[in-house]
């Protein structure tokens, strides 16, 4: 399927969405998902202010529409997370974070990789593994949220597993790509059992890019 035909049919299950869903959920609120997830892909591929507006405006669409169910989704979002953790970790010791805006930039200089769940209602995540210093030899990170923007580069050498979830939004492993509306992967790379060092990656996140490259 060329470009033209994918975007096509993707309008086509937009389009169908609204107008299944529209007397439930309301055009006000596909509208606002819609202007948040390209925000995101604004930001992603051209970096514009443009994108942040367009992400802050239908933030606050669906927050002026929607604050009840928001906090709701939060809430239930914020329990399936700490089960998550406890399940993921359940012999090991890990450090765990909660925010309501996060931004980490661990692409520019050496980072401890180490056994690790962070959750949070907005954030951006940029990590480059080729600048960890792990701690032990297999090493599970969880990152969950309700929107979240996440860019993560890894060396061959590193055997990674990765579980990516995305209602409303964009995941990119390697060459694999899904794009629209639930979004699940689930990829492993040829050298995991292998590998001296592996990484368990487990994303989650209602809208959000994911974009996960092995260099």
């Amino acid at each position: 399927m060329d470009q033209r035909k994918r975007n096509t049919a993707i309008a086509l299950i937009v389009f169908g969405v609204i107008i299944l869903f529209g007397k439930f959920v309301g055009f006000f609120t596909i509208v606002a998902l819609f202007m948040i997830w390209f925000g995101i892909h604004r930001i992603r591929t051209s970096r514009q202010s443009s994108g942040y507006v367009l992400l802050a405006i239908g933030t606050l669409m669906i927050v002026s529409e929607h604050l009840t169910f928001i906090i709701a989704v939060v809430l239930i979002s914020l329990g399936l997370f700490y089960i998550k953790s406890k399940q993921a970790h359940k012999h090991t010791p890990y450090s765990q974070k909660q925010s309501f805006v996060q931004s980490l930039r661990w692409d520019r200089e050496p980072w401890v990789l180490k056994n690790m769940s962070m959750w949070y209602v907005v954030g951006e995540i940029h990590m480059d593994l080729s600048l960890a210093l792990p701690e032990e030899k297999e090493v599970t990170m969880i990152l969950q949220g309700v929107v979240g923007d996440i860019d993560i580069t890894i060396p061959e050498d590193i055997g990674v597993s990765v579980q990516a979830s995305v209602l409303f939004g964009q995941v990119d492993i390697r060459s694999e790509k899904e794009t629209g509306l639930l979004n699940r992967m689930v990829w492993t790379s040829p050298n995991y059992d292998t590998a001296t060092h592996k990484v368990k990656l487990s994303l989650s996140y209602l809208v959000g890019d994911i974009d996960i490259r092995i260099m």
